[in-house]
């Protein structure tokens, strides 16, 4: 009896990578412990088999409220249903951590982040060589570094 999962996977075939759970494992334990690889084959195992079961329940919660998106409350809801109500609060604590941590992030990264210290000048001289590299590049043409008149007195 082979459970299957939503796309048409045997079980087996859906894993953890093993070189961040090994990771994850060792941290948790004093520096004077070592772990057996077949106890950390069965640490990964257990990993998934929490994973689907918790998606599952969360599923079933989703389509109870008539969803199609699992969301964050469901899997709450899930918890409490499996019997893990003593991790909720925690577990909430580490998804508002995330979202903090992955807004601060897409903040950091911005790809246009720097471009609001611009002045408009400099503004308008780097939209100008943009639209001058995306025209060489439609006509196949080499890039020509042309420099603003504004840009020359500068350095003069």
């Amino acid at each position: 009896m082979e459970p299957m999962d939503i796309v048409g996977k045997a079980k087996e075939d859906a894993s953890l990578p093993k070189a961040t759970m090994t990771k994850i494992i060792k941290e948790m334990l004093p520096p004077d412990v070592r772990v057996a690889r077949d106890a950390q084959d069965l640490l990964i195992e257990c990993c998934v088999e929490f994973i689907n079961l918790v998606s599952s329940e969360s599923n079933e919660v989703c389509n109870k409220e008539e969803r199609r998106t699992i969301a964050p409350e469901h899997v709450l809801k899930a918890l409490g249903v499996l019997g893990f109500g003593e991790y909720i609060e925690e577990v909430y604590a580490a998804y508002e951590q995330h979202k903090l941590e992955t807004m601060q992030d897409s903040l950091k990264g911005a790809k246009w982040s720097n471009r609001a210290e611009m002045t408009e000048e400099e503004a308008l001289a780097e939209q100008q060589r943009m639209f001058a590299e995306a025209r060489a590049r439609m006509n196949g043409g080499a890039i020509t570094s042309k420099q603003p008149e504004a840009d020359q007195s500068l350095e003069s």
